[in-house]
């Protein structure tokens, strides 16, 4: 009998997060590997389960699946998460790639210093009049509880995760999005993910500087001359909601 997934990814918020909710979503235990030390990132290479040396990785079924959209997809459909038929896939595809650019808006919140109130002003106004009103027209228009085929789907608990990331930078920028907000509501309110939103469960927290200093040992981060524009001096990128995301050479964490 095939045992339950195996997560392996470093302790934190990453690309792993999202996998975590969508098997919650679905209702699968898994269990969670941590790379806690550069020698445990080596290992993985080492046995030849990072195909692409990155992570994160996921052994589900008697497979080693890595790239975060391939391991979200096969969950999605063994789970009956990604639509009826290809019309319905389609548009959950369609949604989620804007969701990914979504995703990005918050990654360029880390290159932007912190006397910058304009561009993170600028990044809040792509939120409220960009993104969230788009799928806030998509429940309008057919006026069912879902995205797609008035049935859960991975495009739901992706958005809905964004939005949790969201009202961590400003809880405000929901108010005026009736439909997202009954959205949230609606997942949240599932047992499973009720429960994975729960203090004490895998979901991960905000990243703090201690994490950040771990992960750049772990992933081997070269720190790079400072940049006038930003300040920055790292390549271990963090956004404003502290989702970790690597951009390291090697890459041993997608960055795309």
């Amino acid at each position: 009998m095939v045992g339950k997934p195996r997560l392996h990814y470093f302790n934190a918020r990453g690309r792993m997060e999202l996998i975590m909710w969508l098997l919650a979503a679905a209702r699968v235990k898994f269990e969670e590997k941590f790379i806690d030390t550069p020698e445990d990132l080596e290992k993985l290479k080492n046995d030849g389960s990072l195909m692409f040396q990155q992570v994160p990785v996921v052994e589900i079924d008697g497979m080693e699946l890595v790239q975060s959209r391939a391991i979200l997809n096969y969950i999605a459909a063994k789970h009956n998460l990604y639509g009826k038929d290809i019309k319905e896939r389609a548009l959950i595809d369609m949604y989620v790639e804007g969701m990914a650019d979504f995703n990005e808006v918050f990654v360029i919140l880390l290159s932007i210093p912190p006397d910058e109130g304009p561009k993170i002003t600028q990044i809040k106004g792509s939120t409220t009049n960009r993104y969230f009103p788009a799928f806030e027209k998509v429940l309008k228009s057919h006026g069912q509880d879902y995205l797609v085929g008035n049935r859960l789907s991975r495009a739901d608990i992706h958005l809905v995760e964004l939005i949790y990331l969201v009202e961590e930078l400003d809880p405000n920028l929901l108010a005026n999005f009736p439909l997202l907000k009954a959205l949230k509501a609606r997942i949240s309110n599932l047992p499973t993910v009720k429960k994975f939103l729960q203090p004490g469960s895998p979901r991960k927290p905000p990243m703090d500087k201690k994490c950040y200093e771990k992960g750049m040992k772990i992933f081997h981060v070269k720190q790079r001359a400072q940049a006038p524009s930003t300040g920055r001096t790292d390549l271990l990128k963090f956004s404003n909601s502290g989702t970790l995301d690597l951009h390291v050479d090697p890459d041993y964490c997608e960055t795309n």
